[in-house]
């Protein structure tokens, strides 16, 4: 079986992944708070962690590997978004959730497996808070209940703080009804005007994080194989898991791997909306950049170093996507084809099995690209080693997350008068065939048949245009594709 290294946060090191239970290796990956649209570096975590689901399927099978990513849609952003508008919270929760699933889709990203709301697990919360209680790693305070800090005495081992270091460099809440500045809140009042549910500590609501404690232990239990998420949230939220999931149940593990990807940039800027540099994913989609393209920058960078998203890399990523999927287009042969799993290329496993090495597995997949063009290399195997090649390219690429063969049908189905660079490229690529042969016929062929349906074809050596003239008539192009 394929060994996977991944670097753990919590030892600073790689370590050999060895999960749980083969049959059932279980992720954690902390989701979005559901208030607003999600913005570009949003989405770098979820492609990340898409690409590791997407390794531990083909590694262990899709049926044996549980991915579960959460909704918060209790939190004081979404009371004052909801406040401000005058819209119910419920409208607004529906509304922003099902737009990070069409975004996250838009930049290819599977479903988890399971998408947990924040609501739908109040009563495990309050059930998982009243146990910290009684076992004295939490107490009642002013309406709230706080997590002791104190008593966990591993808390900052993670992210290798002291709480000295913590309270110094961390934005913490004074509040008088704390024994200690580092304590945090399990559960918090409400206002009449406030969401709340029933507790033994009267109408309130949780605090952010025992969200994700209470829905990972429901659904994986108290003892997981990888927990993931930006490294943003390295301090306080996962401290502050930990240390609230290990000391309600002190026989797990809680975490057994824990990964975070850097932040994002952009063109060398931290995103702000001060800088005017700030775009949601939809602003980018909207702005009719594909969200493939989105996705094949992001995967263009390992996710443990700052991710820089330039316009050049855009352009670049864009350029090289749209040659592969025209020159697909033009091969009905390789659109019949299906993708096979078992053709995945192994230096792509590999690239993917050392740390999410993402940065390699594109540069390996670009060079798997070469049959596009007809390469030297590409041309000296045989028919059946090219075929090989092409259909280990298409698994390849779909295990990335890129479906180029649904992609390459799109543009071969587009009508022909809005797309004569199909035509454009076909007939280059005709012609890099025929100067191999030097039988042109085809080229020939093709050129009178364009010249027929009102195109005029303006080649060189250089060069191939198309342009319509003024007969051009895109009807007679239909029986040419």
């Amino acid at each position: 079986m394929t060994v996977i290294k991944l670097h753990n946060t919590k030892t600073r090191k790689k370590e050999v992944f060895t999960p749980l239970d083969d049959q059932n290796v279980r992720l954690y990956v902390c989701g979005p708070t559901v208030y607003d649209r999600a913005h570009l570096g949003n989405a770098r975590p979820v492609i990340v962690f898409d690409v590791l689901f997407r390794l531990l399927r083909h590694v262990y099978g899709p049926d044996h590997v549980t991915y579960v990513r959460n909704f918060t849609d209790v939190d004081d952003k979404i009371n004052a978004r909801a406040a401000e508008s005058g819209r119910s919270i419920g409208e607004i929760t529906a509304e922003t959730a099902q737009w990070y699933l069409d975004d996250m889709a838009a930049v290819g990203a599977l479903e988890p497996t399971h998408m947990p709301r924040a609501t739908e697990f109040i009563p495990q919360m309050v059930t998982m808070i009243g146990e910290l209680i009684e076992s004295g790693h939490a107490y009642e305070a002013d309406g709230h209940v706080l997590f002791a800090v104190e008593s966990y005495k591993d808390y900052g081992k993670l992210s290798g703080r002291s709480i000295d270091d913590m309270i110094a460099g961390a934005r913490v809440e004074i509040a008088p009804y704390k024994r200690n500045p580092m304590d945090f809140v399990l559960w918090k009042p409400s206002s009449d005007e406030q969401p709340g549910w029933d507790s033994p500590w009267g109408r309130g609501r949780p605090g952010w994080h025992i969200e994700c404690s209470a829905m990972s232990y429901e659904l994986l239990g108290e003892s997981f194989d990888i927990h993931g998420g930006g490294n943003d949230l390295q301090f306080p939220h996962h401290e502050n898991e930990i240390a609230q999931s290990k000391c309600a149940h002190p026989g797990g593990d809680f975490a057994r791997y824990w990964m975070h990807n850097e932040m994002l940039l952009v063109e060398g800027k931290k995103m702000s909306k001060s800088l005017g540099n700030f775009f949601t994913v939809r602003d980018l989609l909207d702005q009719g950049v594909p969200g493939e393209v989105i996705r094949f920058v992001m995967l263009g960078t390992h996710y443990r170093k700052p991710m820089d998203w330039t316009e050049k890399k855009r352009a670049e990523a864009q350029s090289e996507l749209d040659q592969w999927v025209r020159m697909l287009s033009m091969r009905p042969d390789i659109l019949e084809m299906s993708s096979n799993s078992a053709l995945i290329d192994d230096e792509v496993i590999a690239a993917l099995s050392d740390d999410l090495n993402t940065s390699l597995a594109i540069t390996r997949l670009k060079r798997m690209a070469r049959f596009l063009d007809n390469s030297e290399a590409y041309l000296r195997l045989t028919e059946n080693e090219q075929v090989a090649e092409e259909k280990s390219f298409i698994a390849t690429a779909n295990l990335l997350g890129f479906d180029l063969l649904a992609l390459a049908r799109e543009v071969r189905n587009l009508p022909p008068d809005k797309d004569l660079e199909y035509f454009t490229l076909r007939l280059i690529q005709e012609r890099m065939a025929a100067m191999d042969s030097k039988d042109f016929s085809k080229v020939d062929q093709l050129k009178s048949e364009l010249v027929a349906a009102g195109v005029e074809v303006r080649m060189s050596k250089q060069d191939v245009e198309l342009l319509p003239g003024p007969n051009f008539d895109p009807t007679k192009l239909e029986s040419l594709k």
